[in-house]
Parts: C-alpha cells; sequence; structure tokens
C-alpha cells in the first residue's frame, strides 16, 4: 500500500490510541493470573492481536466484548499448541519465551518480517540456567523450548534490550520465586521496566528493585491475589509522540487520553518539545500543541530509542543543529533505524550525520522562514515509526509526499491515517 500524504496546517482534538506496551503486558499477565482479568481500552495493534493470540495457545479464554473491553479467563500457562507465532513484535518474542518456558511441552516459537533477523543468543545463554532446553536457528528464529522453567539466581545483560528482563521477571514471579534475585547489567530502557513491575503489581506480583541492578523475588513480599482483576491500558505515548510533534510543526492540536504519570518512556517526548521550543501546554486530562519558531535540541534517547523517528521529524523543522544520543539501541528495530532516518529524510532534503551513537540533524528553518520538506517518495522500509514519522514531515512539504509500504504503521497504530485526516490532513491510500 502506498500512502499520499499532502501539506495542510492541522487542527483538532484526538484521543490517542491504547500502548501496546501496556497491552502487551496486560496480556501476558492476564495469562499468568489463576482467575478472571477485565481489559479495558484494550489495543488492536497487530502487535497486539499477536498477543492475543499467543496467550490464546498458551491456554487463555479470551472474549472480546461490545464495549471493546476484553474478559480472559486463565488457569496459567497451559499450551494448547506446540506452534506459537509472535508476528513481527519484538516485545512479544522476548516477553512470551520465558513464560511459555514454565510449561513442561515441548513448544516451537516463531515470528514473521524483520523480526526473524533479529538476535535471540539471549534464550541460548540464559534459559538453560533456568532448566530449560533450548533449541535456536543459530542465534535466531525460530526457537524450540522445553520447560518447565526454575527460577535460579542469574546474571544477565540489559544492554541489548530491557524487554528480555521483563519476559524473565514475569515468568519468575508466576514460578512463585522465593529468595531469587535477577541481577542485571548495564540495563537500557529502564523506563519499560518501571512498566512492566506496575503491570505485575496490578495483578498481584510485587518485585524489590534495587536501582534496576537488582530484582528481587520474596514471597514475604507478596499479596493477595484477587480472583477477578481489571486492568485499564494506558493511552500510548509512542504513537501520541507522532501527533504531538505533527502539532509542533503544522498547527494546533488537542490530544487526550495520556497519563501523565505515565512510566512509559516515551513520555519523554514532552521534554524535547519544551526544549525545542514549541507551544505546549501540559494538564492532567489533556496536552495542547501548537507551532512556534523552534530552536535545536540536544536529547538523550538512549532509554527511549523509539523516539527518534519523531524526534527526526521535529527537529527537521528547527532553526540549527539537533543532537540526539543513542544511536546505538537502533540496530535491531523493524529496520535499521539509524541509517532508514538518514535515507528517507535525505530524499525529503533533510540532511542527517551519524557519528558514533550520535545522530545530527540539520533543521531547515532559518529565522522565521522554514524550508519546505521536498515533495517525493519514500519507503518506510516496513517499519511503522518510518512511516509516520514521514507523514508528520510530509505536513510541511513543497507537495505531496508519497509512503511506500506506508502500512507498516498497523503494527503498532492502524488508525494513525484515520487520526491525520481528522485533524484535516489530505491522505490518499492506494493498495
Amino acid at each position: 500500500m502506498i500512502a499520499i500524504i499532502h501539506p495542510t496546517n492541522i487542527q483538532g482534538t484526538l484521543l490517542a490510541n491504547a500502548s501496546k506496551s501496556s497491552m502487551q503486558r496486560a496480556c501476558a499477565a492476564a495469562l499468568l493470573h489463576h482467575g478472571r482479568s477485565h481489559i479495558l481500552n484494550a489495543g488492536d495493534s497487530f502487535d497486539d492481536l499477536a498477543a492475543i493470540e499467543m496467550i490464546k495457545k498458551l491456554g487463555a479464554n479470551v472474549i472480546s466484548n461490545e464495549d471493546g473491553s476484553l474478559t480472559i479467563h486463565s488457569n496459567g500457562v497451559v499450551p494448547i499448541d506446540h506452534q506459537l507465532n509472535c508476528g513481527e513484535s519484538g516485545l512479544g518474542i522476548r516477553m512470551f519465551t520465558p513464560i511459555a518456558a514454565l510449561s513442561n511441552t515441548s513448544l516451537q516459537i516463531n515470528g514473521t518480517g524483520s523480526l526473524l533477523k533479529r538476535p535471540m543468543h539471549f534464550f541460548d545463554e540464559v534459559l538453560p540456567q533456568l532448566s530449560v532446553q533450548v533449541n535456536s536457528n543459530n542465534g535466531y528464529l525460530p526457537i524450540t523450548i522445553q520447560g518447565p522453567l526454575k527460577p535460579n539466581n542469574i546474571i544477565i545483560d540489559g544492554s541489548l534490550s530491557s524487554q528480555f528482563l521483563t519476559g524473565l521477571l514475569m515468568a519468575f514471579g508466576a514460578a512463585e520465586a522465593d529468595g531469587i534475585t535477577i541481577e542485571v547489567n548495564d540495563l537500557k530502557s529502564r523506563p519499560y521496566i518501571d512498566l512492566t513491575l506496575k503491570v505485575m503489581e496490578a495483578f498481584g506480583t510485587v518485585v524489590r528493585n534495587d536501582d534496576y541492578k537488582t530484582f528481587g523475588f520474596y514471597k514475604a513480599d507478596q499479596i493477595v491475589k484477587k480472583e477477578m482483576i481489571a486492568y485499564q491500558v494506558e493511552g500510548d505515548w509512542s504513537g501520541a509522540a507522532f501527533l504531538l510533534v505533527a502539532g509542533a510543526v503544522a498547527g494546533s492540536i488537542t490530544v487526550k487520553g495520556l497519563d501523565v504519570f505515565s512510566t512509559q518512556a516515551d513520555k519523554a517526548i514532552l521534554q524535547a518539545l519544551a526544549d525545542a521550543g514549541a507551544g505546549l501546554s501540559v494538564q492532567e486530562h489533556q496536552i495542547d500543541v501548537r507551532a512556534l519558531p523552534m530552536k535545536a535540541f540536544h536529547f538523550d534517547a538512549t532509554d527511549c530509542p523509539d523516539l527518534f523517528p519523531p524526534l527526526v521529524a521535529l527537529a527537521a523543522f528547527c532553526e540549527g543543529t539537533t543532537v540526539i544520543e543513542g544511536v546505538h539501541r537502533l540496530a535491531h528495530k523493524e529496520s535499521n533505524r539509524g541509517i532508514t532516518l538518514q535515507k528517507e529524510f535525505g530524499k525529503l532534503g533533510v540532511e542527517i550525520k551519524l557519528q558514533d551513537n550520535l545522530m545530527l540533524i540539520t533543521g531547515l528553518r532559518n529565522g522565521m522562514q522554514v524550508n519546505a520538506i521536498q515533495s517525493n517518495t519514500v519507503h518506510s522500509h516496513h517499519d511503522h515509526r518510518i512511516a509516520m514519522a514521514a507523514a508528520v514531515a510530509a505536513l510541511n512539504a513543497s507537495g505531496p509526499v508519497t509512503i511506500k509500504d506506508a502500512e507498516a504503521i498497523n503494527k503498532s497504530y492502524p488508525a494513525f491515517y484515520g487520526h491525520l485526516q481528522q485533524l484535516g490532513v489530505r491522505v490518499i491510500t492506494e493498495l
């Protein structure tokens, strides 16, 4: 599919879509909960749907309600299928593999698209220490596992992704580990671990966090678990970051449904917008953003690498050279995002330089004047965030911008183009 985005000034109010980070964790927690779970504001992205299919195959009964919520009945991990598939979800494969290993059934876990190229050596190294038999494709998918996983004191590397730790935390909690610790070296994306711990606690499991270096499990800390648990999925700061940047570069918008006290890492977009000088008003139940002359900013995205694409779209309309740290976190995303952003925004006339762990973006603003983004055709590289970043940049282009493989947005934000249309953007999609 291609999407043709016509430049325009935008205006309007939108409700943020559901956070797939929150939704997928809620699905995993509901699977592990012995009883009934009611998931409110359930997401419908491809990653969310993959998580729902995963917990079904691992034994949960999932009922979709007319109000968009889900009711999930579970007795823990009791697989009904030997073949599991996480779609293209990095969180899905990293979180559900240790959880699936709680079973003594031999299971093969696979994925699609870019997930087949992401390294999974972590499981080869760690799961055998937990009594799990592992057979991978030389460190890549598919992975065959056979448990049951038995919690043990382990030391892991947290530098590649915090998602591996998320899976272990949930699996250890479900296995009722007691007096067991996970020691983590060089943990990245700490806010995502905050989200994991928040979801686990909402479902009745408490984990001690010692400065993100050691995570401890003790039965004395646990609370009495309820038979029925209701969980509200948060609005998605990752998707909303693109809307907020759109408001900052091309008009005036209001975004509702975001928790300003959220532990989601991508809430940091507010700091970047403030540093750039965007017109920003943050209230408890809504965020207002309007376009103002903006300046280059310096931002460390090491703990929130998914912000790189919207930050590049923001930096493109600032005066001066913006510096973003954390490029090393981009290699194993849906695409190699550092190189992809450099290539595709280059087609739009935005110069991006990569220097070791830094990305330098030369803005198009010169005083009160902004040179328009070039009208051109770009490719998403099957990466949802690249497609959305290009669409936001296109709002200030000299003419229409065409995005190839534009359906990539379905991975996290299926309603994105529709939301742009609600803001007054002419979006034409063609198969």
